[in-house]
């Protein structure tokens, strides 16, 4: 059966040094680490590439995340493949759980999140589903 949760998380930023062809392409490297809270109370560890153009409001990033913690009830691990774009300031998201990466009581989870900025907020919607 198929869940949708709400809340909010915390994200703490913090720029990479970018290697040659991270370089070569123009893109840049970011950390983050966030706090959800919510019916997901979790931590996780971000590792993500991305470029911008500052001036249009365009670009685009891919990341990966390591989330580990409470969803409703059920603690463990997992992962999630974030593809985003930004075309003039709208965006388009892709984010989704990596397949049999659930640990714990969260073994075969799966899902998708969306996340909204708003006041400089960052609230989640997550659409799961376990076993």
């Amino acid at each position: 059966m198929k869940k949708t949760i709400k809340g909010f998380f915390e994200v703490k930023s913090k720029p990479l040094p970018v290697d040659e062809t991270s370089q070569a392409v123009g893109a840049m490297r970011m950390k983050f680490e966030k706090r959800f809270v919510g019916p997901l109370a979790a931590e996780s560890l971000v590792s993500m590439m991305g470029m911008m153009n500052q001036s249009l409001g365009s670009g685009g990033y891919v990341a990966m995340e390591k989330i580990t913690g409470v969803l409703e009830g059920h603690s463990g691990s997992f992962c999630m493949q974030h593809s985003s774009t930004m075309k003039r300031g709208t965006p388009s998201q892709i984010i989704t759980v990596v397949p049999d990466s659930g640990t714990e009581q969260l073994q075969g989870l799966s899902g998708d999140m969306v996340i909204d900025i708003i006041d400089g907020k960052h609230f989640y919607t997550f659409n799961y589903e376990l076993p």
